[in-house]
C-alpha cells in the first residue's frame, strides 16, 4: 500500500510555476524571435497541406462546396483551444508547451503522457506533410517532362494502377526533405527563422495569387448543391481538415527562444490562427467556385484547377509555391517535437544527454537529428494513409489537457499575472474540450490501437526511468548538463 501511495504521489506531483520561470530565464536556448517571426512560424505551421491538399480532397470526397463549413467548424474548435494556449503562453513562457502546462497544473504523469504523445504526433505530421509535398513534386516533374526512376517515387505498395516497369521502393524526395529540415533547424534558430519567414511570405503570396486570379474564374453554379453530402458530410470534413488548423501549438514551444515571450507569444498564437482562417475561407470559396466539386483533383487541387481553366502557367507557379510553402509546416512541427523532447530531458524524465545544446548555435542538435531521421524513415517507407493515422489523436488530447488545465489553474491560482486571459471562462475552454472529444469519435480503431501501443511504451519508459530521475524526484537537482557542456 505504501509503495502504491508513493507511486501515485510521484505521478501527481506538480512542477511549481515559479521554478519553471527560473528555468526559462536560465535556458540554454538563444532568444532571437520577435512577434512577427513567431507569427510567421505559426502561420507556417497552420497553412500548408490544408489548402494545397486537404481542401480539394474533402471537397471532392466528403463535403462538396460545404468544405467551407468544414473549415469554419474546425476553426471554432481550434480557436477555443488557441485561447487557452495563449493564456498559458503568457503565463508560462517555456519550451514544452502542452507538456509543461500539463506538468504544472495536472501533475507529472499527465505532463509526461502528453509530451510523450506529442513526440510521435509531431514527428508523424512532418512525415505526412513531406509525403504530400512529394505528390506536388511528381506533378511538377511531369510538367517539365522529367522522368525519374520508378523505385524512388513512392513508398512500397503505393504505386497507382497501370504503372509498368517496376515498383516503388522508397519515397526518396520525402525522405530527403525531412533530413533537409533537420539540417536547417540545426543551423541555429536565428538562421532557421529567417528561412522559415521567407518561405511563409512566399506561401501567403501564392495563396493570395490563387484568390486574386481564381476569383475571376468563379462560376456561381458550381456552388449548387452547396451540401451534396448533407450537413453530416460537412461535419465529417471538419474532422479531417482539423489537421490543417493547428500549428500554433507547435509554435508555442519556441517560447524560450522569443524576446519578451510573455507579451509576444499570446499575440502570435491569436494572429496566426486568424490570418490562416481568413485565407482558408477565401481559398475554399475560389476552389469550389472554379471547379465542380466532382471534378476537383484531390491530390493537387489548385494547380490542376488552374490548368483546367487554361492558366497552365499559374498552375505551375502554384505547384512550385506549394512545394516550397509546405516546407514551413515541416519546420514548425519538427521544431515543436525537438523543443518538447528538450524540455522532457531537461526535467529528467528522459536522459539529460538529449538536452545538451550546441555550444555556439544553442539548439538541441542531437534531438533534431534523431527526429529528422525518424520522420525520414516514416516518410520514405510508409503510405501517407498509415502515417496520417498517427497524427490527430495526440493533438486532440493535448487540446483537452490544455483546456482543462487553464480552467483548473484560473481557479487554483487566480492571483498569477496573466498577460492574456481566455475570454468566456470557463465556457470557451469547455467548448474546446467538447469539440476535441467529438472529433476524436471520428478516428479509426487502428488509430486508437497505435496510440495505445505508443502509450504503453511510454508508461514503461516513465516508470522504469522518468519517475525516479525526474528533477522533482531529485529535489530539484539538475538531471544532466544542458548547455553543450
Amino acid at each position: 500500500m505504501a509503495v502504491a501511495h508513493k507511486a501515485l504521489g510521484a505521478m501527481l506531483r506538480r512542477k511549481p510555476i515559479e521554478q519553471i520561470e527560473d528555468e526559462a530565464a536560465a535556458t540554454g536556448l538563444r532568444r532571437t524571435l520577435g512577434l512577427w517571426q513567431l507569427t510567421a512560424i505559426g502561420v507556417g505551421g497552420i497553412i500548408g497541406a490544408g489548402i494545397f491538399s486537404l481542401a480539394g480532397a474533402v471537397a471532392n470526397e466528403t463535403a462538396g462546396p460545404g468544405v467551407l463549413i468544414s473549415f469554419l467548424i474546425a476553426g471554432v474548435a481550434s480557436a477555443a483551444a488557441a485561447f487557452s494556449y495563449a493564456e498559458f503562453a503568457g503565463l508560462i513562457p517555456r519550451a514544452g508547451s502542452a507538456y509543461t502546462y500539463g506538468y504544472a497544473v495536472l501533475g507529472e504523469f499527465a505532463g509526461w503522457a502528453i509530451g510523450w504523445d506529442l513526440l510521435l504526433e509531431y514527428t508523424a505530421i512532418v512525415a505526412v506533410v513531406a509525403i504530400g509535398i512529394s505528390g506536388y513534386f511528381n506533378d511538377l516533374l511531369g510538367f517539365l517532362d522529367i522522368d525519374l526512376p520508378l523505385w524512388m517515387m513512392g513508398a512500397p505498395g503505393t504505386e497507382p494502377e497501370g504503372v509498368a516497369g517496376g515498383s516503388y521502393k522508397v519515397n526518396l524526395f520525402a525522405l530527403l526533405l525531412c533530413l533537409l529540415i533537420a539540417y536547417v533547424l540545426n543551423l541555429g534558430m536565428k538562421s532557421a527563422a529567417r528561412f522559415e519567414t521567407a518561405l511563409v511570405y512566399l506561401k501567403v503570396g501564392i495563396v493570395l495569387l490563387v484568390i486574386a486570379v481564381g476569383a475571376f474564374k468563379i462560376k456561381t453554379g458550381n456552388y449548387s448543391p452547396f451540401l451534396p453530402f448533407g450537413l453530416d458530410g460537412a461535419f465529417t470534413g471538419a474532422a479531417t481538415v482539423f489537421f490543417a488548423v493547428f500549428g500554433y501549438d507547435a509554435m508555442s514551444t519556441a517560447a524560450e527562444e522569443s524576446h519578451d515571450a510573455r507579451r509576444h507569444m499570446p499575440k502570435a498564437i491569436v494572429y496566426s490562427l486568424a490570418i490562416s482562417m481568413v485565407l482558408y475561407v477565401l481559398a475554399c470559396l475560389v476552389l469550389t467556385g472554379m471547379v465542380d466539386y466532382r471534378h476537383i483533383d484531390p491530390n493537387a487541387a489548385f494547380s490542376s484547377a488552374f490548368d483546367d481553366a487554361g492558366l497552365e502557367t499559374v498552375g505551375f507557379v502554384i505547384a512550385v509555391g506549394a512545394i516550397l510553402g509546405i516546407l514551413t509546416v515541416l519546420f514548425t512541427f519538427m521544431m515543436g517535437a525537438a523543443r518538447v523532447w528538450y524540455s522532457m530531458s531537461r526535467d529528467g524524465l528522459l536522459p539529460g544527454w538529449f538536452a545538451r545544446t550546441h555550444p555556439t548555435r544553442k539548439v538541441p542538435t542531437r534531438i533534431t537529428w534523431i527526429l529528422g531521421a525518424g520522420s525520414a524513415l516514416i516518410a520514405g517507407f510508409l503510405p501517407i494513409g498509415e502515417a496520417a493515422e498517427l497524427t490527430n489523436i495526440g493533438i486532440l488530447l493535448a487540446f483537452i489537457v490544455v483546456c482543462v488545465a487553464v480552467v483548473v489553474l484560473r481557479y487554483r491560482r487566480p492571483e498569477l499575472p496573466r498577460q492574456f486571459r481566455t475570454p468566456g471562462m470557463p465556457v470557451v475552454p469547455i467548448v474546446g474540450v467538447v469539440f476535441s472529444l467529438w472529433l476524436i469519435t471520428f478516428l479509426k480503431q487502428e488509430t486508437w490501437l497505435r496510440f495505445a501501443v505508443w502509450f504503453v511504451l511510454g508508461c514503461v519508459v516513465y516508470f522504469a526511468y522518468g519517475r525516479r530521475h525526474s528533477l522533482l524526484a531529485r529535489g530539484g537537482a539538475p538531471a544532466g548538463k544542458t548547455a553543450g557542456e
